[in-house]
């Protein structure tokens, strides 16, 4: 039986020619993710503060990673780390950042782009390195498990330019930004197997687990549950080392629970026992199964599509930014294929093993139709597992984001191995030739770009005329929720206002519940749905009484209002009722300062 050997423990007929670290060849490699990282997002790059993936109308989500770049910039900026719980949101109640897509680590990291640039660009920034480095990180780790430089290139782009980073590049940069994972597989795989000092791998694993904590919490379960895949198949595929194999790891896992307890306990503790500290999940974690067409049909972000396959990703229950699993039918035969026949080396079959378990778990756990019949839930793996701690507040589908890694990893060892078998060398170039077809339906468009929505003019001068405290709470209208965000990009663009009522989060319900945007009084209260009907002008708004109005600025509390309007307009009307006469008339910005 075959077992995992490093690079330099590599049999001769299975290895191409190898350039020293650091030797032109990897260079090319990188050079070439980075091209093709640039490639992508080019059309962002033409005006990188000022141009974004996705827009209103779209998801909220890119306005909040906008606002949590600025904010951890903003506390860098000052002299401290971003702290974890804080009102510059949904004053006065507040956001726990750990219970949020924060971002913590890169916006700490890009602090200076964002202070130089704008958050905007540090957006841009992080989406490319996730293309780029997401491949290189792959690429890496499977130069040091044995595949040669063209097969680890190959798995490097596959999984770093995968349909499924691509389509998280529209609004969800915690999953995009996917170049630890394969770090953490590598330190565990390395103190799992005994390769090197246990202690070391174990500070490597803590310090990347930790890493990928503070960068993107729903990622690290994903990888977590592909560790525990992989090393299941490990433990099969050699039994009776296991044991040795154990007491040996036994230093390194003391070690990685040590570093990442460092590392990640206080923003734990804050999670967990801090304020607005919350349970349970805000999404139908039901409706987030990967749906078995859209492994095959592809997206409209990929070179070869059609219409109606564009359309149907398009219209995708969930959201197209959801539409991850797509790999297409060439690249799912050849897996099938070259598992079967290099069933025997041990790293093919990890792989292999791991991508299949990780694709079936990622169907979700409920009742779904495949080819016209009904296959019931309790079928499903994922069934049994989502009422477990973890399991139980992950969206299903994004196991594909991982599962992709395996994918790459099977199809770079299986190459080599076919090489080895066609010493030749024009007999060399059919099995590169399968792996190229194979993969060529996964060739991506460059990501499609915006102008987001503009500071109003009048905005900071606004401010300057009101002359607030630092820190002082502001109501904005539009009062920023998922259906109308701007004002949470305008506040990430400016600095102003620095504490802001409402926003787009994840908070607690008075029950302890995870639910989006509790806003304090209620989840979006009357007069925000109001407010926010006068403002887009809709017809027949709820009207709700002054009494109720003030009811709800009473618990705010705002040092001011501040509106993108005129006092001559119905919202502008109801505010003067509500405030008096405005003190602030800048362009198109209208202000009271209570």
């Amino acid at each position: 039986m075959s077992v995992i050997r490093p690079a330099v423990e590599q049999p001769q007929d299975a290895r191409q020619p190898r350039l020293p670290a650091g030797g032109r060849a990897h260079w090319l490699v990188l050079g070439c993710y980075l091209l093709g990282a640039v490639a992508l997002t080019w059309r962002l790059w033409a005006d990188p503060a000022a141009r974004s993936t996705v827009g209103d109308p779209g998801p909220a989500d890119v306005d909040l990673f906008v606002w949590f770049l600025r904010y951890e910039a903003t506390a860098v900026g000052h002299g401290h780390l971003p702290a974890l719980v804080t009102t510059a949101m949904n004053a006065p109640r507040g956001i726990n950042l750990m219970w949020n897509t924060s971002l913590l680590l890169p916006g700490t990291l890009l602090a200076p782009v964002t202070l130089l640039a704008g958050p905007q660009t540090s957006l841009t920034a992080l989406m490319t390195l996730g293309f780029a480095g997401s491949a290189a990180s792959l690429y890496w780790v499977l130069r040091r498990w044995g595949a040669s430089t063209g097969a680890a290139a190959l798995g490097g782009a596959v999984y770093g330019f995968s349909p499924a980073m691509l389509d998280s590049s529209i609004a969800h940069y915690h999953l995009q930004f996917a170049v630890l994972p394969p770090l953490i597989i590598h330190a565990l795989l390395r103190l799992a197997t005994g390769r090197g000092s246990a202690a070391r791998n174990g500070a490597w694993l803590g310090l990347a687990a930790s890493a990928q904590l503070l960068t993107g919490e729903e990622l690290l379960a994903v990888t977590a549950v592909a560790a525990v895949v992989l090393v299941a198949v490990l433990a099969a595929s050699r039994p009776r080392a296991v044991g040795g194999l154990a007491r040996d790891a036994l230093p390194g896992a003391g070690a990685a629970v040590a570093v990442a307890l460092v590392i990640c306990a206080y923003p734990l503790w804050v999670q967990f026992h801090g304020p607005l500290s919350e349970h349970g999940t805000p999404w139908e974690t039901a409706r987030f199964g990967n749906s078995p067409a859209s492994f095959v049909v592809p997206p409209g972000g990929l070179l070869f599509h059609t219409p109606a396959s564009a359309a149907a990703a398009a219209s995708y229950p969930t959201g197209v930014w959801e539409y991850i699993a797509y790999l297409g039918w060439p690249l799912l035969a050849v897996l099938v294929v070259v598992a079967a026949r290099f069933w025997g080396d041990v790293r093919v079959r990890a792989a292999a093993v791991t991508w299949a378990v990780l694709e079936l778990l990622s169907l979700g756990g409920s009742t779904l139709t495949l080819g016209g019949f009904r296959v019931p839930a309790t079928l499903l793996p994922f069934h049994w597992l989502q009422g477990l701690p973890v399991l139980s507040q992950l969206l299903p589908g994004r196991l594909s984001l991982v599962a992709d890694g395996a994918a790459a990893a099977a199809l770079a060892f299986s190459l080599d191995l076919a090489w080895s078998l066609a010493p030749a060398r024009p007999r060399r170039v059919i099995p590169a030739a399968v792996a190229v077809l194979a993969v060529l339906p996964l060739v991506p468009l460059p990501v499609q770009a915006i102008t987001v929505t503009p500071v109003p003019a009048g905005w900071q001068a606004a401010f300057a005329g009101l002359r607030l405290p630092p820190g002082a709470r502001v109501l904005a209208v539009p009062v920023p929720y998922s259906q109308k965000p701007q004002a949470l990009r305008w506040q990430a663009d400016t600095g102003e206002p620095g504490s802001l009522i409402g926003g787009w989060f994840i908070g607690p319900s008075p029950a302890g519940q995870a639910v989006t945007e509790y806003f304090g009084p209620a989840r979006i209260t009357a007069a925000v749905l109001y407010l926010d009907a006068l403002w887009a002008r809709t017809p027949d708004p709820q009207h709700p009484s002054l009494r109720r109005l003030r009811a709800d600025l009473a618990y705010w509390r705002p040092a001011a209002i501040v509106a993108v309007t005129s006092p001559a307009s119905a919202l502008g009307r109801v505010l003067t009722q509500l405030a008096g006469r405005p003190g602030v008339r800048v362009g198109s910005v209208v202000a009271w300062r209570l």
